[in-house]
């Protein structure tokens, strides 16, 4: 039999994914004739399904194509992005058909896996624009009732991120059925934000990935894994909620000998954790992040005048590193209780970091 579980990044799981209320808050606002929202930034530390919240949103999309009219434009933000939406929509029938006119000259690698994207222009045609060519492309669709979903995976402040933002937030302007959900680490996202004239991005909608909810994964390792529901809601309970440990544990679960139990293989899930996941957010966190998270280790909550006596003469400074860690999706808070958000985080930190 297959194991139902994956650990791959950047995958939607095909037989244990989780809903959560954030795709369905998404989906709920596109499903209107006129959605209030336009742009979405999923937000959340690695490995907490920023990405499986985008591919389920753009799978939904793509399955209502021909009812609703959705065309979903699914961007590499490492390469051109204004000529991958070029290609894409002259691959859907969009752009100028004389070919003696300027216009986009569109590979068959660029509509597979690679390639590149290429403009001509005939000698009575002096000037090009791929922006000015964009813009009668949506034109034409937004004729025959499309809406257009581009979805853009790991955003950073790059050139090729720069340039597309600043076009969409002409299309924002134009009134054109262009929407965007990008997914990206909330300091990433902060950078892209800051950039002037880019005030739509910095106001647009933030969604932040939420854990998993406890009774739908012991549910789903019920079914999956064939255990009773006590050993399902341990199970459950040593992932916190955190995505990428629910897909580990199934995986090693799945994987254990029938003599082995739930604490024989915890060895192993924590050192997948440590390897494949908080080593990369520890590297991330800056030396503020690592100060405030080091005092949180030794217990499960704290009180915030307990933190403020552990950080000494940092004291002041509570506030903005709490506040920080939060939107990372590193801490979690409870009334006036802080604690560290991801299962076993403290013992990676007492282990390997202090």
């Amino acid at each position: 039999m297959q194991n139902p579980f994956t650990t791959t990044f950047s995958k939607a799981p095909e037989y244990t994914y989780i809903a959560t209320s954030k795709t369905a808050e998404i989906l709920d606002n596109f499903s209107y004739e006129n959605p209030s929202e336009s742009v979405y930034k999923i937000t959340g530390v690695r490995g907490s399904g920023k990405t499986v919240i985008l591919a389920k949103i753009e799978e939904e999309l793509r399955s209502n194509n021909k009812e609703k009219g959705w065309l979903v434009l699914d961007l590499n933000p490492a390469r051109d992005m204004l000529g991958q939406v070029a290609a894409m929509l002259h691959k859907e029938g969009f752009g100028k058909s004389d070919t003696k006119s300027a216009g986009v000259t569109v590979s068959a690698t660029v509509l597979g896996s690679g390639g590149s994207v290429g403009y001509s222009s005939e000698k009575e045609n002096d000037f090009f624009d791929i922006g000015v060519e964009v813009e009668t492309m949506l034109q034409q669709a937004q004729k025959k009732g499309k809406r257009i979903l581009v979805g853009i995976d790991e955003v950073s402040k790059t050139p090729e991120m720069i340039k597309f933002a600043s076009e969409y937030g002409r299309w924002l302007r134009a009134n054109y059925p262009v929407y965007l959900v990008c997914t990206g680490l909330y300091e990433n996202i902060q950078e892209v934000s800051n950039v002037k004239n880019l005030t739509f991005f910095r106001r647009a909608t933030t969604i932040k990935t939420e854990p998993l909810n406890m009774v739908r994964m012991s549910e789903m390792y019920k079914k999956q894994l064939s255990v009773d529901s006590r050993e399902a809601c341990e199970m459950a309970k040593c992932t916190k909620g955190y995505a990428y440990a629910f897909q580990q544990l199934g995986v090693l679960y799945f994987k254990k000998k029938s003599e082995e139990s739930l604490s024989d293989i915890l060895p192993d899930f924590k050192a997948e954790l440590f390897a494949y996941s908080y080593e990369k957010i520890w590297e991330e966190m800056t030396e503020a992040d690592r100060f405030l998270v080091s005092l949180l280790v030794e217990k499960d909550e704290y009180k915030r005048e307990e933190v403020l006596r552990l950080m000494g003469d940092r004291a002041g400074n509570y506030s903005m590193y709490r506040d920080r860690l939060i939107k990372r999706g590193i801490l979690e808070s409870r009334q006036a209780y802080i604690s560290l958000a991801l299962p076993y985080f403290a013992d990676y930190i007492k282990e390997y970091c202090l």
